[in-house]
């Protein structure tokens, strides 16, 4: 059985790196013969500082879907058309927004410069800041601030690109249009009902929807509705998704 592994709140924590205890939790389901993939809204680059480089050539799903690392190399990237960054970047001027941008590897970046998001952004320096028009492609947009945030995400939805709203953090989280979780793993062909998925909020759904078996940390509304189980967000859910994966481990080689 394929396990299937959202990152920051379902694993990893507060922006640190993914503990030990879970990751000899991983490597004992893979011992016990199933496969391990993690998919995460962070891009690849931002994948491997809060995974221990012993998982670094794992099949990774970055940016909510839009790459792939497949045995430590990029295999697939879906980017934005040039029309759809044309007008993203005149409603950015227009809206006076503040933005994270990811390419393929490089980002982009102008929001204030204390902003918690730069703490998960390249921390292991393994990229360069670059200007938003020096991309070969741009795979994310995260709007950080803006003027009347509402309108814009209004604005932005008409553009056929997928528009995640966390409203705890009050960002706009973009990706191309046709881009989740399902669809990267799909690509790379995983089938329907034969994966175990764990995630935590918004952009876990379509992996959730597809899964044999789904596990929700903490509570996000919409999930609930795509998950089999849940497991709360409280001191001890480090140990209770051990005992988690332990019984499923066991429940699939009956």
């Amino acid at each position: 059985m394929k396990f299937v592994f959202d990152l920051d709140g379902t694993i990893c924590f507060k922006g640190k790196p993914v503990t030990e205890k879970i990751l000899s939790a991983l490597e004992a389901l893979q011992s016990k013969g199933h496969q391990v993939i993690f998919a995460s809204a962070r891009p690849i680059r931002d994948m491997l500082p809060v995974l221990h480089e012993r998982f670094h050539t794992h099949t990774m799903v970055g940016g909510n879907g839009s790459l792939v690392s497949q045995q430590g190399q990029l295999t697939h990237a879906h980017a934005f058309s040039e029309d759809q960054i044309n007008t993203i970047t005149s409603l950015i001027q227009e809206f006076e927004a503040t933005y994270l941008i990811d390419g393929e590897w490089d980002y982009s970046y102008t929001g204030p410069s204390d902003h918690p998001i730069l703490n998960n952004v390249d921390p292991a320096k393994l990229a360069k800041m670059v200007d938003i028009h020096q991309h070969p492609s741009i795979v994310k947009v995260l709007i950080l601030t803006a003027n009347r945030m509402e309108e814009l995400a209004e604005r932005l939805s008409d553009l056929d690109v997928v528009v995640h709203r966390h409203k705890s953090e009050n960002v706009l989280d973009m990706s191309p249009n046709n881009i989740h979780k399902w669809g990267a793993l799909s690509k790379i062909g995983i089938e329907q009902g034969q994966y175990i998925a764990f995630g935590n909020d918004a952009n876990d759904i379509s992996m959730f929807m597809h899964a044999s078996h789904s596990v929700m940390i903490g509570h996000h509304d919409e999930l609930a509705n795509h998950a089999s189980e849940s497991i709360a967000l409280e001191d001890d859910v480090e140990d209770k998704i051990v005992e988690k994966l332990e019984y499923l481990a066991a429940l699939e080689a009956e």
